[in-house]
């Protein structure tokens, strides 16, 4: 789980950790409508090329052109497309013909930076030797276009681009990714793009009351109480009038004030203690300790953020025994209100998070047990209560003495039965009231208890929303830094070989997610990593060199290097093996020496959204991977050797002229 910049794991002896957290964000980024004009379709298209995603990017801006929309930016957006994370031997025939016919239209488009850019690719595309003046003119052309054309074409072109003019420009874009690599606050921001977007807040509402029972039975037990109540007044009126007012008046003084503090005695030793039996949160049970896994990872989520957010003067493990209850109590409340398929804990944590920050905070205000150390009612108000009754029950007597004094013994035998009548259902009719009036005031204080968590907590979740959506880095950034992170292995590698782009006949990069990790994405768009596996194949006339490095991409910080070097013919096969809950993994078999398995991409079904295609976000996987061409370049050298990289030499290769 993340912590602002720290990440917690935890895991059993002997287990591998494997994927940590992932996380899919929902994003209008790549949403095209059915409707959509075909310029709305190219600015698609260009955001599909700006984060890494040609394939998608080429049919928008084909499908964008066929409907009309051509001009010199949407046809350089077009080129840079199709020649992007591909070589030309990844180039089908027909792909090849479009080019060509494209290579002619530039005359056809109005003057402008958008013309001259577009001239300037196809005349990249033309030159292969070394460079020589007619190349160091280009140059010349290509750097002075703005520099979102050309890094564009310097990053699409990538493998397109080799040799000497390669060479030529290889200084300017190491230099361009040191300067960006760790730009925009990258290594504090990595970590926002990885966390889920939290689950909206939610509190336990107030318990449903029982007033209503006790108000539907109290009408019979209250007129049997007012009749015999009535029969025992008007027997000891007409006994002895001026006595019985005195003694009917007391009676009901002393019954008005026994049921005005015997509510609130009632209350607090019924209700608040039945409360503070249970937890300080209304109706929260204590979680069993062998409950599901998704109770269990809300009660590890609350042990880690409990003692990573202790007040002063405890030690962590202190803080936690002395809120074990608290702890309890929470744990059972999210796990009943967020208890729900396919609803990660790491979604909720924002909500522990938040709980345990104002655990810590009321403790340091002195109010931590507040509702579970309510105090009982008063010395002096059961006093009263207890009075009232004593003085209700003499005046009681002194009526039937006043009945007895002054009738004779059958209104006395009435007297009796009336206080019997008036006595019993009398004290129900009592205890149904205070009852109701009890449910009636608990239900006000826990319907407000729970606007003001829900309250409470409605604002911590639109502050960590708040600061994820402002934090968390766009698909574009997260591409330049990959990119950049790319460019500078590739030149420590050729640095450590002593190799130019002039000593290649081609490379090729896969990038593979190493684990553990966490992964994230936008809808439509491919996985990120929080840990990146590099593998570089640097081919030339002597062999194959590979290169792999793990790599953080949090932090750009690389380790664990491996280097290998093989002849062509000592690659005797490449296989690929697709399981659909496994993922993609590529196989590369050496005549001297064991089988290599290469994990591709885990799969990702189950993290696809209704409206997704699986093989259409396997294919963008791929192409991000760089596993399209690693393949095909791979395969052409086990199957043919040196004759595959002798018909795929730059110089043979078709060259691409802009008309005037």
């Amino acid at each position: 789980m993340n912590d602002g910049s720290a990440t917690h794991n935890s895991a059993a002896y002997g287990s591998t950790v494997g994927i940590q957290a992932e996380t899919v964000h929902n994003s209008n980024v790549y949403f095209v409508q059915p409707d959509a004009s075909p310029q709305e379709k190219y600015e698609v298209g260009v955001r599909f090329l700006e984060d890494g995603v040609p394939s998608r990017a080429r049919d928008m801006i084909s499908d964008a052109i066929a409907h009309g929309h051509d001009t010199a930016e949407v046809r350089f957006h077009w080129v840079l497309a199709m020649l992007s994370a591909r070589a030309y031997h990844d180039l089908s025939t027909e792909e090849l013909q479009r080019l060509h016919h494209a290579s002619g239209l530039v005359r056809n488009y109005a003057d402008g930076e958008w013309r001259e850019a577009l001239r300037v690719a196809f005349e990249l595309l033309a030159m292969f030797s070394t460079a020589d003046g007619e190349t160091g003119r280009v140059l010349e052309r290509l750097r002075a276009l703005s520099p979102r054309q050309r890094d564009g074409i310097f990053h699409h072109f990538d493998l397109v681009l080799t040799g000497g003019l390669k060479d030529s420009l290889w200084a300017e874009n190491r230099e361009r990714a040191e300067a960006a690599r760790l730009s925009n606050g990258r290594v504090q921001r990595v970590w926002t793009y990885f966390e889920p977007d939290p689950i909206g807040p939610r509190a336990m509402p107030p318990r449903l009351s029982t007033a209503a029972a006790a108000q539907a039975a109290l009408p019979v037990r209250t007129g049997m109480f007012v009749v015999g109540a009535a029969s025992l007044g008007i027997l000891a009126l007409l006994a002895d009038p001026v006595a019985a007012v005195v003694e009917l008046l007391i009676a009901l003084g002393a019954g008005l004030t026994a049921a005005h503090f015997g509510r609130s005695w009632w209350y607090e030793e019924h209700q608040l203690k039945a409360k503070g039996g249970e937890s300080f949160i209304p109706h929260a049970r204590e979680p069993d300790s062998t409950g599901d896994g998704f109770t269990n990872r809300v009660r590890h989520s609350f042990d880690y953020y409990f003692s990573s957010r202790v007040p002063p003067g405890f030690a962590p493990q202190e803080w936690l025994g002395h809120t074990v209850h608290i702890r309890n109590a929470l744990v059972a409340e999210i796990a009943v209100l967020y208890r729900e398929s396919r609803i990660s804990v790491d979604r909720v944590n924002w909500l522990i998070r938040h709980l345990a920050e104002d655990a810590r905070d009321r403790h340091n205000r002195g109010s931590l047990f507040d509702l579970r150390h309510r105090k009982p009612a008063s010395a002096f108000v059961k006093a009263l209560c207890v009075a009232a009754l004593i003085v209700l029950g003499i005046m009681t007597l002194a009526l039937l003495g006043t009945v007895a004094a002054g009738a004779d013994r059958a209104h006395l035998t009435m007297a009796v039965v009336a206080v019997a009548v008036a006595f019993w259902p009398g004290r129900a009719a009592a205890c149904l009231w205070l009852e109701a009036r009890s449910e009636e005031r608990r239900l006000a204080e826990e319907t407000q208890e729970y606007q003001e968590r829900l309250a409470a907590r409605q604002a911590a979740y639109q502050k960590w929303k708040s600061f994820l959506d402002t934090a968390r880095p766009s698909e574009p950034e997260m591409e330049t830094w990959l990119t950049c992170d790319k460019s500078l292995f590739v030149d420590e590698v050729l640095r450590h070989y002593q190799l130019t782009w002039r000593d290649l006949i081609t490379h090729t990069i896969l990038v593979t997610p190493a684990r553990p990790y966490k992964r994230g994405r936008v809808k439509g768009g491919p996985w990120r990593y929080s840990r990146y596996s590099f593998r570089l194949f640097l081919v030339t006339q002597d062999g194959v060199r590979e290169v792999s490095t793990e790599f953080d991409f949090a932090d750009a910080k690389r380790g664990g290097e491996q280097r290998s070097n093989y002849r062509f013919d000592a690659l005797s096969s490449v296989q690929v093996t697709e399981r659909a809950y496994v993922g993609y993994d590529l196989e590369l078999v050496l005549t001297n020496g064991p089988a290599r398995s290469i994990r591709v991409k885990d799969a990702e079904t189950h993290q696809l959204a209704p409206d997704e295609n699986v093989q259409e976000i396997a294919e963008i996987n791929l192409n991000a991977a760089g596993f399209i061409h690693t393949f095909r370049l791979l395969e052409g050298i086990a199957a043919d050797g040196k004759g595959w990289i002798e018909r795929n030499n730059p110089n043979n290769l078709p060259s691409f002229h802009a008309a005037d």
